[in-house]
């Protein structure tokens, strides 16, 4: 009777231990397959997919205008600080066609370019142009009191924000009236704006963000004395410098997208067209924009 019983319960531990093994295994299995999973770290590129003819002549920004699809293109034409009239811009298409060579003419050395309140401001060396968009007019001309070099543009619920690299200054166009916003920004060129307002500069000392109490923090010191800054959103950007070279910066640092200074193509104020990732490169000299596709 003792041996029946031990007979009994030995069988029963060693079933207990099959059961055990058997329903433990798989979780053992499994828990060694997510460890084993590494997240994929996807390196950003650009891809050429268009250019335009080469008639843009010195072609400095690009601005893109999502409400009509239309991109607009301003060109030097001539020297960059020089009041000859010679300035001009273009109007292109999303598939780089030059759909209007001379829209807008006797500008002397436009660069950066906003839209607000149904008008596409764009710098002119010492003022701040005013275009009617309806009517391809110029309705306004603003001169800026002080002014050496000014650059880039963006705009941000109906004010109109723009740099002059020589002075270092960050300017506002709101009401009519033109006031500093802030300034000792050594060579500032690119400005973009986030969706709280927040002003983002590229300019000597590299990437960074500036407060509204004057102070400013260095985003990135590798991307220094840059040109163009596309905000991408969730910390990304893409931001160019004017030699030939175009960089991805987020918090983990940059990544040089494109390098075009043995062809001697230069990376102007660049463009962006966010529901298909493009971006769009003026290329000053060479007298064209070309269009990439931003994969990230």
């Amino acid at each position: 009777m003792m041996k029946s019983t031990t007979l009994k319960l030995g069988l029963l531990g060693i079933t207990s231990a099959f059961i055990f093994a058997n329903c433990s295994s798989p979780k053992t299995e499994e828990t060694t397959e997510e460890m084993e999973v590494v997240e994929e770290v996807k390196t950003p590129t650009l891809t050429k997919i268009w250019e335009t003819d080469t008639t843009l002549i010195t072609n400095e920004s690009v601005l893109y205008d999502a409400s009509s699809g239309k991109i607009y293109v301003s060109n030097i034409e001539g020297d960059p600080s020089g009041k000859d009239g010679k300035g001009s811009i273009s109007i292109i298409d999303k598939q780089g066609n030059i759909v209007s060579q001379d829209w807008i003419t006797g500008l002397n050395a436009p660069k950066g370019m906003g839209i607000a309140n149904g008008n596409l401001y764009v710098t002119d060396v010492d003022q701040l142009v005013e275009v009617n968009l309806e009517s391809g007019e110029i309705s306004k001309k603003y001169p800026v009191e002080g002014a050496g070099f000014l650059n880039d543009l963006d705009t941000h619920e109906g004010k109109v924000y723009f740099t002059d690299m020589n002075t270092g200054k960050v300017h506002m166009l709101e009401g009519g009236e033109i006031s500093v916003v802030t300034e000792g920004h050594e060579s500032i060129n690119g400005i973009a704006l986030g969706e709280d307002g927040t002003l983002f500069v590229l300019d000597k000392s590299g990437m960074k963000s500036l407060q509204a109490d004057g102070t400013s923090t260095i985003l990135n010191d590798i991307v220094t004395g840059g040109d163009g800054l596309v905000i991408l959103g969730d910390g990304n950007y893409v931001a160019s410098r004017w030699a030939g070279e175009i960089y991805f910066v987020n918090g983990d640092g940059e990544t040089l997208l494109l390098d075009t200074k043995d062809a001697e193509s230069n990376t102007a104020d660049i463009g962006f067209i966010p529901e298909d990732n493009i971006v769009l490169v003026p290329t000053f000299f060479k007298n064209k924009v070309v269009a990439y596709k931003l994969e990230y």
